[in-house]
């Protein structure tokens, strides 16, 4: 879902030590939960790790576990895993399987799901990254607890949306009255304006929509995050307008989805279609701030 609040820490240097890492080879980590409620959901039924030849483990400390799992440095090292990113294939494999991961453990229990990319070179770095954030572990633990992240994608269908706001605007009424009794040039002039003003008055009404969607689901969870959309992005359903998150109370997701249906019958004959998503890990509530680029 959009970005992800959780920063990313790559390890540098050396090799990795001690713990069930062999050299050549780094912990990735995956997210962080409590040990006591993580520890009992390493067995049977785990999802693969992100490389084939690993297998996921908990590293525990202060209380916490993370999930990690092996990865090779000449992959995922200082210099070699940026290369990496660029490369379409790999990155989805490797994306998928990180979300199947922190998917995985949110369904069970209360975790913070850390970005692609937390890696670290020893296992005493995990351990060391635990003990330090412990406290900011636990609150955003307790916030996660009993809730889901939800999505909502706001699209509209353009051409129709500007036919409705001309239909309802004082002013594109008067405008388009005018021209139908203008000569041509006035007209054809008057034209141009209207069509200026459409535009207009559409990204207002766009802006808007999405500004009233985001306060009124706002009411009925307990956050909410407006989401980065890319300039152009487009679907079946028209162009995307918005693209929000929210955290949502498992046992009032029924009250939020009839907010979120009350909204699509209200902007439907608008031109507004909405898409639901969900539930994901929580990763635009799970706040963590670590260090980037820290020798672990």
């Amino acid at each position: 879902m959009g970005k992800r609040a959780t920063k990313k820490s790559q390890a540098e240097g050396g090799a990795v030590g001690e713990g069930g890492s062999e050299a050549g080879h780094a912990l990735y980590v995956y997210c962080v939960g409590e040990r006591e409620e993580l520890a009992p959901l390493f067995g049977a039924g785990l999802p693969d790790a992100i490389e084939d030849a690993s297998t996921l483990e908990p590293v525990e400390a202060a209380g916490l576990a993370a999930v990690v799992s092996a990865v090779p440095l000449e992959s995922y090292g200082e210099g070699t895993l940026a290369p990496r990113l660029s490369d379409a294939a790999w990155m989805a494999t490797r994306a998928l399987r990180h979300e199947r991961v922190a998917e995985h453990f949110a369904r069970r229990a209360p975790v913070a799901p850390l970005r692609f990319g937390a890696i670290y070179l020893r296992r005493e770095g995990v351990e060391r990254m635990l003990s330090e954030r412990a406290e900011q572990f636990r609150r955003v633990l307790a916030r996660l607890a009993g809730r889901e992240e939800w999505g909502l994608n706001v699209y509209v269908e353009r051409a129709r949306l500007r036919e409705e706001v001309t239909r309802v605007s004082a002013r594109l009424g008067e405008l388009v009255a005018r021209a139908e009794g203008s000569t041509p040039g006035q007209a054809y002039l008057l034209r141009k304006k209207i069509d200026a003003l459409r535009d207009e008055e559409s990204r207002a009404e766009t802006r808007r929509a999405a500004q009233e969607v985001e306060r009124r689901l706002a009411a009925a969870c307990d956050g909410a995050v407006r989401l980065r959309v890319l300039k152009d992005e487009a679907a079946e359903q028209g162009e995307l307008a918005a693209r929000l998150a929210f955290l949502v109370r498992r046992e009032g997701f029924g009250e939020f989805r009839a907010a979120a249906e009350a909204l699509a019958a209200e902007y439907t004959p608008l031109g507004f279609r909405f898409e639901l998503t969900g539930p994901w890990p929580a990763y635009n509530f799970a706040v963590v701030d670590e260090e980037e680029g820290r020798k672990k």
